[in-house]
């Protein structure tokens, strides 16, 4: 009840439930919506470091009044955020594409974190559903990056528009995927070993195979750089004091190399490859030779040797190749044996091929034009970097995966030996059944044999001993085949119950349609009772005098 004075009692107050970290505050924002919001919140973050670095540098540098500069640094710090997209721009004699590999690093970063805040925010039902995400993302994003690269254009520098589209949303497609993903990982509590389990065993091996290879190409090609840096350490401080950049000059100077180090790093890959690289027309660093002409003062191209003989040290990294190769075939083994010996050297190969192919592509990006004359081929050349790689990681892994694979054939059957050739365990004596005297017993009659109870029928319990390699690698593959064949399962349940309800559907549908149909008078019953008895006969009409009396 309720006074006039007094609001009605509508009960206590619902509590309210804070939200746990499985549930994602703020789920019901649109996810491309807030796609755009990470995207802009990724540039704008970039563009204010950016816009931080050129403005150190312009403060560093001797220049004219602020006010007659902004324009100029403005424009040049977009063109220094196209350039960490790797967007290529054209000059009036040539074009700039050696672009550097580090600065790439930044955009990934932010919009890795980019791709969390949108996993966070908005709701994301499954794993397999984060290319949503990706895509709201990069949309926008590859929008923001070809905007900017309008905006860049002077008449002494003109970005590509097309690169920027496509550099911006791959990376965005990619950091931000990725970001995404590592979000709904740790809230769903899924490690990185169960969802590499979800992909097929043989693409797997292959995936890991192929990681291993290039991880090994590239830790080798930096062990390389390092060590040919080192030996020419007296012309780097030399070059250096050429240059005379000043503290805040020779900060930027180490930022500037530090992002050209993943492309050392692809330069010395290809010279541990075969092909080598080219520093301009007409030159080439290679275990062959060596043929370089006059160089930029750069601390870094201080690595390279001398004209000449390649040095004899170098040549040690011929053996790059094979070592990641073999490594890669092993991997590739060990993560799914093959049954039949004649497969493995073959998926082996295949890894090979594939690691050639990722190497080709970082060839691609590493190098490039530097502008006009001379420096116009720069970097190695892609198809014969691949198509090397090909060979010789592939051949290394095809063999090194026939002997993995042999030995681990080798140790599975040893260990099936074993287990045939272990003592069976005795039968227990069954129990001697107590029978009356009267029961006729022997040959042609019947025999009686007593039923043992639940206690003697339960099987000992094995002794708990540490299995095998071999024996968990089959309870593995075990474990493995039947957790495949749940999922298949489950799947073939879920799609058995959508054909019942869309059976059901149908039946309820046509039984309703019959029952309007019969419930729908027809056009000679209209104006009467559906459920009225219908009677036929004859009337007649007389006079009160014509009717028969009774008689008596």
């Amino acid at each position: 009840m309720s006074t006039p004075g007094s609001p009605p009692d509508r009960g206590p107050a619902p509590e309210r439930t804070r939200p746990t970290s499985d549930s994602a505050p703020g789920g019901s924002r649109p996810i491309y919506a807030t796609g755009g919001i990470a995207a802009a919140t990724a540039a704008g973050s970039g563009l204010a470091v950016i816009v931080t670095l050129t403005i150190i540098g312009w403060v560093a540098a001797p220049h004219d009044t602020f006010g007659e500069e902004i324009v100029d640094l403005l424009q040049g710090a977009v063109l220094a955020w196209l350039v960490g997209h790797h967007v290529s721009f054209a000059i009036p004699d040539g074009q700039i594409g050696l672009l550097p590999l580090g600065l790439v690093l930044l955009p990934g970063l932010l919009l890795y974190r980019s791709g969390r805040w949108l996993a966070r925010a908005c709701e994301i039902a499954r794993l397999r559903h984060v290319y949503r995400a990706a895509l709201a993302i990069a949309g926008p994003y590859a929008a923001i990056a070809g905007t900017l690269a309008l905006v860049a254009r002077t008449e002494a520098i003109e970005p590509s528009m097309p690169r920027a589209l496509v550099m911006g949303f791959a990376i965005a497609f990619l950091a931000g995927g990725l970001g995404a993903l590592r979000q709904l990982m740790r809230d769903k509590g899924v490690p990185v070993r169960d969802l590499l389990a979800l992909m097929p065993a043989r693409s797997r091996s292959l995936l890991v195979g192929m990681l291993a290879s290039t991880s090994g190409l590239l830790l080798g090609g930096l062990l390389l750089f390092v060590v040919a840096l080192a030996m020419s350490l007296p012309e780097v401080v030399e070059t250096t004091r050429m240059l005379s950049p000043g503290i805040v000059g020779g900060a930027l100077l180490i930022v500037i190399q530090l992002a050209y180090l993943p492309n050392a790093v692809v330069f010395a890959v290809c010279y541990a490859l075969g092909p080598g690289f080219a520093v301009g027309e007409l030159t080439v660093v290679a275990p062959t030779g060596v043929s370089v002409g006059q160089l930029p003062l750069f601390p870094m191209l201080a690595a390279l040797p001398d004209n000449g003989a390649a040095p004899a040290m170098s040549l040690v990294s011929l053996a790059l190749p094979f070592v990641a190769g073999a490594v890669g075939g092993v991997l590739t083994q060990r993560s799914a044996p093959d049954v039949v010996r004649e497969a493995a050297p073959l998926w082996g190969f295949v890894c090979g091929v594939t690691t050639g192919m990722l190497c080709a592509a970082l060839a691609e990006l590493a190098g490039g034009s530097l502008g006009a004359e001379r420096l116009t081929e720069v970097g190695p050349s892609a198809w014969q970097v691949g198509l090397v790689a090909a060979l010789e990681v592939g051949v290394a892994a095809a063999i090194a995966a026939w002997i993995a694979n042999w030995w681990y054939s080798r140790r599975l059957r040893l260990a099936a030996q074993e287990e045939s050739e272990r003592p069976a365990a005795a039968e227990p004596e069954r129990p001697v059944a107590d029978l009356p005297p009267d029961v006729p017993v022997g040959e042609g009659l019947a025999t009686v044999t007593p039923l043992r109870t639940r206690e003697d029928e339960a099987p000992a319990e094995p002794e708990s001993a540490e299995p095998t390699l071999a024996e968990r690698h089959v309870r593995a593959r075990g474990e493995r085949e039947r957790a495949r064949a749940a999922r298949a399962a489950a799947r073939a349940a879920r799609a058995q119950a959508r054909r019942e309800l869309r059976a059901a559907r149908r039946e309820a549908k046509a039984a309703a349609k019959s029952e309007a149909r019969s419930e729908k008078p027809r056009w000679w019953r209209r104006g009467k009772d559906a459920n009225e008895e219908e009677m036929y006969g004859v009337t007649y009409e007389a006079a009160p005098d014509e009717v028969d009396a009774p008689k008596n």
